[in-house]
């Protein structure tokens, strides 16, 4: 995933969305142990609101709602951080809600392919807020990380892309707050459909960060107005501090499959030169997700008709 997002390209690897961000990355797990259903995400997500990361990417999922988590996100909302996860990989399977995307404050990034058909894997539902490329990317044919083969995407790597996307938008507008980012990124995604009646496969469609970089389009609007929501968003008064830090390189930004491109642990990358802003990234790379069986939670938010 860290890969997707910061990878260089040097020595014939892929280079990312967004080369120029910074990124730290955070190993977790979601299992069931001797009949009870564990995860340690929370502490992840709470190190990484508590880091200079601007946006929290989230390539783990599962079908239970930990109390733990949910306040996790609600923090990490509460520091102004821009958080997306992948919906889940088994819509042919179950299709149950799929957390941390349904929780609110989280954008959820299902996956498409190459002409913006949603893929069949890509589970859907009302917290599927955005798309991105999730098929038919490279990947690591092993754990020596010599060699890619073809194939590789889901719904993880789509909320890489998508947090990359995010990453170009706001290394560009510094001052911006996190809900300014993503409503630049609504505003500007690709869709058949109108805006204001999205789809639980694609969300309010496929996002295309050049629209706004190359052509100026979408509308910021509102610093502390949640685009899912409408409603007046916690810790949006203004941006995180690190978005605003100056250096002498540039910056970016980019779905959800395996664990991790790269192994999880705190890496950074060269900057490339087409930016003036450093931007932070934390990545969530999921270490054993198991998926847990019996109904899913209903809980899940209906922010649209908010």
């Amino acid at each position: 995933m860290a890969e997707l997002i910061v990878g260089s390209g040097r020595g014939g690897g892929l280079r990312g969305l967004a080369p120029g961000a910074e990124v730290v990355s955070f190993r977790t797990t979601l299992r069931s142990a001797e009949g009870k259903n564990e995860s340690d995400s929370a502490e992840a997500i709470r190190a990484a609101a508590d880091s200079e990361a601007q946006i929290i990417t989230m390539s783990i999922g599962g079908d239970f709602m930990y109390p733990a988590e949910a306040e996790a996100v609600k923090y990490a909302a509460s520091k102004g951080k821009l958080m997306f996860a992948s919906v889940g990989n088994d819509a042919q399977k179950k299709n149950y809600i799929d957390y941390p995307a349904a929780y609110p404050n989280v954008t959820g990034v299902s996956a498409a392919d190459k002409s913006g058909k949603v893929a069949k894997y890509s589970e859907f539902g009302k917290y599927v807020d955005l798309a991105a490329p999730g098929l038919s990317l490279p990947r690591w044919c092993d754990a020596t990380f010599r060699s890619y083969c073809d194939g590789g995407g889901g719904t993880s790597a789509a909320s890489a892309l998508a947090s990359a996307s995010a990453a170009l938008i706001w290394s560009k507008h510094p001052d911006w707050t996190a809900n300014q980012v993503l409503r630049v990124l609504i505003d500007t995604a690709s869709r058949s459909w109108p805006k204001d009646e999205p789809s639980d496969y694609l969300g309010y469609g496929l996002v295309r960060p050049s629209q706004h970089l190359l052509k100026g389009k979408g509308n910021p609007g509102p610093p502390d107005v949640d685009p899912l929501t409408n409603e007046k968003a916690p810790g949006s008064g203004s941006s995180p501090s690190a978005s605003s830090k100056e250096t002498s390189a540039p910056s970016t930004h980019p779905p959800k499959g395996s664990a991790a491109n790269k192994p999880a642990a705190s890496v950074s990358n060269p900057k490339s030169d087409d930016a003036n802003h450093q931007l932070w990234i934390a990545v969530g790379a999921a270490a054993a997700v198991v998926a847990i069986g019996g109904a899913a939670f209903a809980l899940v938010r209906n922010r649209r008709n908010a």
